[in-house]
This record gives structure tokens, sequence and C-alpha cells, in this order.
């Protein structure tokens, strides 16, 4: 039996193969630290479950969607206000996706021909890449590096690379790097999108989750940020609803209604269930989300603290759930020092390497235990002589 070339472009699922050793070694009886996928412990707020529950006994709620209803759209619109300070969304500039990693995918389908040109960070989220190649695109890598904080520099992009670009993918606070947007930033992507004719794609995923003086904001706070692109929008680290898949595509109009048609081809719609979920998150109080930052905010800097007291480089931290560390002692091999991390000191995490060429010589560390078990983590790190 053949399958598709297609998925000759995408090697083995790093979090599989670290989920499938994780089981190997608890069904051995090991005390493991899993730190490997950004899974929020926390609890779903009571007026979000209620919310469900009530929609789950109504008897509509079991039927095709076929599209967001108005309340939600608006709801959203209403939320970029509250939350961002935007103010001139209408509800046609806004579409439910399944997850920002299934939105990016067909976003990807709906922006890009076989053969177009892409720009994608180097480190990024890996479905980012993955959207592309499915697109059939190519793919132009812009290198996140310390030298910049870690913040695109687009200034540095190629000429004839920019001319070619169909679209650029932006991500802050960034996954996997842990960077935020400094001020003016945004205004500088919407310049460089109009001289070179580009789509920005903005994936907001981890706006309140940000730390120290910094501020999470909005793409589409900025002037002239609706003329070039759209935002996805994820309710699920801030809200903790990870399994619900609740987020958004928000922005310019004619790209949301792109892939709007291109969804009614694909699927009958965000189930109603989860759009009374989303709508009691966007309505509802935020006391709880800014609760949430300040404890994620202890845990980064637990493990910052710990991975110092290891002789570690002080890591890059400064929004997400995650931890972006340098490897010790100039190490470069981030896949062979993650099998060592938890073969020998029983801390999972994830190498660097897999989010693309200049992750390599990091480790991702996700912020999802309490402070008490990420330090008994580095604790077991120190004792493993890593």
């Amino acid at each position: 039996m053949q399958l598709s070339q297609r998925l000759d472009q995408f090697g083995d699922e790093v979090f599989a193969a670290l989920n499938l050793r994780a089981q190997e070694l608890r069904a051995a009886g090991r005390q493991l630290w899993d730190l490997s996928i950004g899974t929020p412990d926390f609890s779903v707020s009571e007026h979000v479950r209620q919310a469900a529950h009530a929609a789950l006994d109504k008897p509509a709620s079991w039927k095709y969607s076929l599209h967001d209803s108005a309340e939600l759209t608006q709801a959203v619109c209403d939320y970029y206000t509250r939350r961002f300070g935007v103010s001139n969304l209408t509800p046609d500039m806004v579409c439910s996706v399944y997850g920002t990693q299934e939105g990016m995918g067909h976003l990807a389908l709906t922006l890009a021909d076989p053969g177009d040109l892409v720009l994608l960070p180097d480190p990024c989220y890996p479905v980012f890449a993955a959207a592309a190649k499915l697109a059939g695109a190519e793919i132009a890598y812009y290198p996140l590096v310390e030298e910049h904080g870690f913040v695109p520099y687009v200034e540095g992009i190629d000429e004839d690379i920019a001319q070619r670009a169909r679209y650029i993918v932006v991500s802050l606070p960034a996954n996997p790097v842990g960077s935020v947007a400094p001020d003016g930033f945004y205004e500088r992507i919407v310049a460089f999108a109009k001289r070179y004719d580009i789509i920005v794609v903005h994936d907001n995923a981890y706006p309140d989750i940000i730390f120290d003086e910094h501020h999470g904001g909005s793409f589409l706070a900025s002037d002239g940020a609706l003329d070039v692109g759209v935002e996805f929008l994820s309710l699920s680290k801030s809200f903790n609803v990870t399994g619900m898949r609740l987020s958004f595509l928000v922005g310019n109009p004619q790209i949301v209604a792109g892939l709007r048609k291109l969804r009614s081809q694909i699927d009958f719609g965000t189930p109603l269930v989860a759009q009374a979920a989303a709508l009691a998150c966007l309505t509802g109080p935020l006391d709880m989300v800014e609760d949430q930052r300040l404890l994620y905010q202890e845990r980064r800097d637990a493990l910052c603290e710990g991975l110092e007291a290891c002789g570690w480089e002080r890591p890059h931290a400064h929004g997400t759930m995650f931890v972006w560390a340098r490897l010790p002692h100039g190490r470069m091999d981030s896949f062979d020092f993650c099998s060592e991390l938890i073969e020998k000191a029983g801390v999972i995490a994830t190498p660097g390497a897999s989010f693309g060429p200049h992750g390599e010589g990091y480790i991702r560390f996700a912020l999802v235990l309490p402070p008490a078990e990420l330090k008994a983590a580095t604790e077991s790190r120190k004792a493993a002589g890593l």
C-alpha cells in the first residue's frame, strides 16, 4: 500500500517519542518530572464549566453548528476592546478555528500556492513549518537569536527573499524562546509588510503569560495592522481549555473570509458546546488570568534559579509558559542531552533542535508543575551531573 508522498516531509513527532519513553519509565516505577508539553495543570474556571454543562443539556447543541454564532463573534470584538484596546473590529473580521494548530494549517492553504515563499521564525513552533509544507510552499527562515533578544529582526531579511514572500509568521510572546514584543515592534512589522506586500500572520497564544515589567498586547492594536494581516487568538493557555480547542482568526476581513470559505469545505463548524465555553471565557471575569500569571512567574523564578544553582546560564524567559535554556558546557546535542536527562534524572524536556536549526544548543522546559516540584526536578538534574 502506498501513501501520499506528502507524508515524507515529516519525521517522527518528538512529543510522541518522549511520551512513549515516559510511559515505559513510569511502568518501571521511575519518578518523573514531565516538563515537555505545555498542557496547563491549572483548573478551568467554574463559570466556564457551567456554561459548557448548560450547553450540553440543550438538544440543539448536539447538531451541526455550521457557523459561529453572532453572539460569539461580537464577544471576540468586545474582548479585543476590553483586553487589548482594539476597538475597530467587526464580526466579519472573526472566524473560530479548531485550535490555532489546525487554524495555521488551514490558513496556509488559504494564503499560499505550491512554490510560494513563506517566512518563518527559527526557532519556532513546529506547526508553522508543517502548515507551509502541507500547502506546498517554500520556507525561508529568519533567525531568532540572542543578539536581538530573540525578537524578529526583519531588517536582516534578504531583499530578494522579502520580495518573494507571500506571508510572514510572527509569534510573540514566542514559543519556544520566551521573547516578548518591545515597544514599536509591531509598527515595524506593519511597515515591513507594506513595503514588500507581505501578509502578516501573528500567533498570539500567550498574551496573558508574561513576566516582570513586560506587557502582553495584540498585533492588531498597531496602526495599519488590519490592512496587512491577521492574528490567532488562543484561549487555551489563558483559560486552561486546551482540550476544547478554542481559538480565533481575527483581523483583515478578506483573509478571514478566505479561511471561512476553506473551512466550509472541510468541517461543519466549531461545536456549539465549545462556542458556549468560549463565550464564557470572553465575557467572564479576568482576575483569575492575572492570578495565574503570577503563579507562572513563581514557577519561572523557581526553575531559573534552580538551573543557575546547577551552573547553567540564566535562561531567557520573559513570557509564555516555557523556559528556553542554553545547554551547559557549550553542548550542541540537544536530542542526546534530553535522552540523558530523562534516563539519568527522570526529567522530560524538549530538545531545542526540534524547533529549528537555531534551536540547537538549547532545551525547552514547560512550567507545568508547582515550584516545589520544579525545585525537585532541578535537584535531580544536579544529582545526575546534568
